[in-house]
């Protein structure tokens, strides 16, 4: 009796924390500084941990000319888990894939990213700056929120 009431209890430890992790996913909009363009795409949160998130996202830039599509595969550390307003950090590997006319080409490089998000209720929104490192650097402010999927 004894041990299974320590494989219980440790069983419902183990569960605890993951329920308080939830996947999250929603659109965003935003705008390219150094492109000068604005942008609008989603992204998906898979909690690993509690600090630990995989963020990936997907970007649609609305260039004058061709199509700019940007993938982002991302890790998201929060700093402030369980607090309503939490900040967080993370970066990641980027790629863009430009299309003009006949020409197409896929640019990879990596990002970093920071931002601020609220966490009450089931919908978050959220402030993010991502900086993008290719063969320049660019900056981008994006606005969005994230839907809690279960």
């Amino acid at each position: 009796m004894n041990k299974t009431l320590t494989v219980l209890a440790a069983l419902l430890a183990c569960a605890a924390p993951a329920r308080a992790q939830r996947a999250h996913i929603g659109p965003h909009a935003g705008y390219d500084f150094d492109r000068n363009v604005a942008l609008a795409g989603g992204q998906l949160s898979l909690p690993l941990s509690r600090y630990v998130e995989l963020y990936p996202s997907l970007d649609v830039y609305f260039v004058n000319t061709g199509s700019l599509l940007g993938f982002n595969g991302d890790l998201k550390l929060r700093l402030q888990p369980g607090r309503p307003l939490q900040l967080y950090m993370g970066g990641g590997l980027n790629a863009l894939r430009a299309h003009a006319g006949s020409t197409t080409g896929t640019d990879t490089g990596w990002d970093l990213l920071g931002g601020i998000e609220t966490r009450l209720g089931y919908s978050h929104p959220y402030i993010e700056g991502k900086m993008l490192q290719h063969n320049g650097s660019t900056f981008q402010l994006m606005a969005g929120i994230n839907i809690t999927l279960f």
